[in-house]
């Protein structure tokens, strides 16, 4: 089923590749997002739904010194968010507060926290712990695994680990278990590596070539959902990790992001940069053992997996977010800063 029109849209000045759901804000539906101009002056936009659901409003405005990379909002104080940035010759990550006080100010600036400047190498991604209040935060450059301690309140982060992946592996991303707040994992080129935070050491590894992004399941644990650029989607249960539980086809083209929904079982999203966002059903067995021939079985039974294909996009699509407040939208982000925000309800009852 095509769809995409549907979509409340908003646009952004400049190109952008990220957006965050704002967890923390229990009010309001909101995303934070960031663009990617190398020659004028980058901007965050904290944009939320209206009350009524059919618009979205810019309710702050804040200038950003460079391209937006990677942008991360706090799961416990809306008002923190991360960002890695890029001047066109390095790269960098810290941590900004947004003014409390922003919609009564003319130009409201964001406060630099603390900056996450230990990296020598090309910093990729910061990950925030999803559930809940914590006060480390994790960093991920080519080459190594950063934990932080982080205050707020003293203005300040101070590395308590770091490791390296090894001289084969170059690393792109990563994500932190919702389930088990010192697991961790990192993806690169060629595999998923799992590490334990307590020793930082690696615990496990999924060898699978190409691999673009991952997500945990917020609901079910040991689920790992990943891209793979050409290859398409495939969900692994960790305890069982030498072949997939699931495959699904992805993309057209580069199969970018995928993640999963954080109320609904098995509910997945997945962008590309064949201009599309792909909505997909694919629930894993609650079984903690299932024979090859049982999977065959179900999936002889399971109805087509692809509940619906938004294609009203005019560039690749870098960026995704559920909401957590109401975990039926997501809100999408293409390369050309065109933010469009989806409700999935009339898909529900198919679930």
């Amino acid at each position: 089923m095509q769809g995409g029109s549907s979509g409340i849209g908003y646009g952004l000045k400049y190109q952008a590749r990220c957006i965050s759901d704002v967890k923390a804000d229990t009010d309001h539906t909101s995303f934070l997002t960031g663009t990617l101009s190398l020659r004028e002056e980058n901007e965050v936009h904290l944009i939320r739904l209206s009350s009524g659901g059919t618009e979205l409003i810019c309710e702050g405005l804040f200038s950003h010194p460079d391209e937006i990379w990677d942008l991360a909002s706090c799961p416990f104080d809306q008002r923190i968010f991360s960002t890695v940035f890029s001047t066109g010759e390095s790269y960098g990550a810290a941590i900004w507060q947004i003014p409390e006080l922003y919609g009564q100010l003319n130009s409201p600036q964001l406060e630099r926290i603390a900056s996450l400047d230990a990296h020598a190498r090309k910093i990729n991604c910061v990950l925030w712990w999803p559930s809940g209040r914590h006060d480390k935060l994790i960093s991920i450059d080519d080459e190594n695994l950063f934990l932080w301690a982080l205050d707020c309140s003293k203005k300040a982060a101070q590395v308590q680990s770091k490791q390296s992946s090894g001289m084969l592996h170059y690393l792109s991303g990563g994500a932190w278990d919702p389930h088990d707040i010192n697991a961790v994992a990192t993806t690169c080129e060629s595999s998923v590596q799992f590490w334990d935070l307590r020793a930082m050491k690696k615990t496990n590894a999924v060898e699978r070539a190409h691999i673009r992004n991952a997500n945990y399941d917020m609901k079910k644990n040991h689920i790992l959902v990943t891209a793979e650029d050409e290859s398409g989607i495939h969900i692994w249960d960790l305890r069982k990790p030498k072949s997939p539980v699931e495959e699904l086809p992805g993309h057209t083209h580069w199969t970018w992001a995928v993640t999963c929904n954080p109320e609904y079982d098995g509910l997945i999203l997945s962008a590309g940069t064949d201009s599309t966002v792909n909505l997909w059903m694919a629930p894993t067995s609650a079984e903690d053992e299932a024979t090859s021939e049982s999977i065959a079985e179900s999936h002889a039974q399971q109805a087509d997996p692809l509940l619906n294909s938004y294609s009203d996009y005019e560039d690749s699509v870098y960026g995704l977010a559920w909401s957590s407040r109401e975990p039926w939208i997501f809100a999408s982000l293409s390369y050309d800063g065109r933010v469009v925000v989806e409700s999935v309800k009339p898909f529900l009852s198919r679930i």
